[in-house]
């Protein structure tokens, strides 16, 4: 999974790291390009999976859009080169600073989640002598079945709009000058890997795109969010997810209009799978039953175990040693901190190089200076081919 030439030169870098291999995330992006246009689809990257400068380097190369969660990942976007016309901001609770930020930048859209959200930016939008165009981030209340965490279109999640509401809605849209309704958004979570969830959200979608259409509001975009999921047990076997289905699933279930364009956010099913977490062993230490492989790496690097109870394939990346199991923890002060239990690794010894995969989403972008550690690195495979 990774290369010989990139183990080597890990032994002269500075543990921990975070590992991205670009030629892994080029061929990812190219799938998703080949499968995407086959239906003239729109794919933005949610930046808030990693905004590290090698993948948004990488993916403003495919001309992809970017989905936002904050004023600074419109900003960094921008920056980045990604088209401002293909920027969408979501997010539940926008600041003043962040929607004038946006404005400013005349973003693609503001995908919008409460009617106290769309009076605030109808306000702003005023106050600068411009119309936001936004789309109502909408409640379908699909299970997406996967964590409760990384669940967010349940009726009693606390994301978007729901149906209950769409009345009130529309009579507010029709009173705001400085809105323009371009859209309606979905999002029923993450890690989703089962292909059904999206066809019943498709379902879901073509009946309240229906009430849109019946109540005066002729949709631009439908934007359907992100979600797919990724193969952590056996990154191996599958380091790119399944695009195919994944695309044809809308294509064979949601009714677009004529003219109408079909928008997607993907984040974790672009970027996990070229990411690694590379941490040295400090110290084996033998429990009463347990024997822990204590890394130089923690939950401050890679939280999703902590926090999810996220799974991480590990492998020792210098030890063919016969096996052994350890319980594989970091050195940051609480119980948490643990990457597995009862790991059956190569018999380890301290030095030794060892690597949590499928980390290339949500492990450097929620990283922390958590007991004042210094925060993580990151190295590309571009940039250690230059060494």
């Amino acid at each position: 999974m990774i290369k010989a030439k990139y183990i080597d030169i890990f032994q002269n870098l500075e543990t921990p790291f975070y590992f991205y291999d670009l030629e892994l995330l080029r061929h990812t992006l190219q799938t998703v390009k080949e499968e995407s246009s086959k239906y003239g689809y729109v794919v933005h990257y949610a930046i808030k999976a990693n905004a590290s400068d090698a993948i948004l380097d990488t993916i403003a190369e495919y001309g992809m859009g970017a989905d936002c969660v904050s004023g600074n990942e419109v900003a960094r976007a921008i920056e980045k080169g990604i088209n401002k016309e293909k920027v969408a901001f979501a997010g539940v609770g926008k600041t003043d600073k962040e929607i004038k930020t946006a404005l400013e930048n005349e973003i693609f859209s503001f995908n919008c989640e409460s009617i106290p959200e769309i009076e605030v930016i109808n306000e702003i939008a005023g106050k600068m002598g411009k119309v936001a165009p936004i789309a109502i981030r909408i409640n379908p209340d699909v299970d997406p079945q996967t964590h409760e965490y990384i669940t967010t279109g349940l009726k009693d999640n606390k994301f978007g709009i729901n149906h209950w509401d769409f009345d009130e809605v529309g009579r507010v849209l029709k009173s705001l000058p400085n809105i323009r309704l371009t859209g309606i958004h979905f999002h029923v979570g993450s890690q989703i890997t089962d292909i059904s969830v999206f066809e019943q959200l498709s379902l879901k979608v073509n009946k309240i795109h229906e009430w849109f259409e019946q109540n005066g509001f002729h949709l631009e975009h439908i934007n359907v969010g992100g979600g797919l999921g990724i193969n952590y047990d056996s990154p191996k076997e599958e380091p790119v997810s399944d695009f195919k289905a994944y695309f044809k699933a809308f294509n064979d279930n949601l009714e677009l209009k004529e003219g109408q364009q079909l928008h997607f956010e993907l984040g974790r099913s672009l970027v996990a799978q070229c990411g690694h977490l590379i941490s040295k062993v400090l110290y084996v230490k033998q429990g009463l039953e347990t024997k822990f492989l204590i890394l130089d790496a923690g939950m401050t690097e890679l939280i999703r175990p902590a926090l999810y109870k996220a799974n991480h394939d590990i492998t020792n990346l210098t030890s063919a040693a016969s096996p052994v199991k350890y319980d594989v923890v970091g050195p940051i002060c609480e119980s948490s901190d643990t990457f597995g239990k009862g790991i059956l690794l190569p018999e380890s010894k301290r030095g030794d190089l060892i690597a949590m995969h499928s980390a290339g989403a949500y492990g450097e972008s929620m990283a922390s200076t958590y007991n004042m550690r210094d925060l993580v690195k990151s190295y590309s495979s571009d940039q250690l081919d230059q060494m």
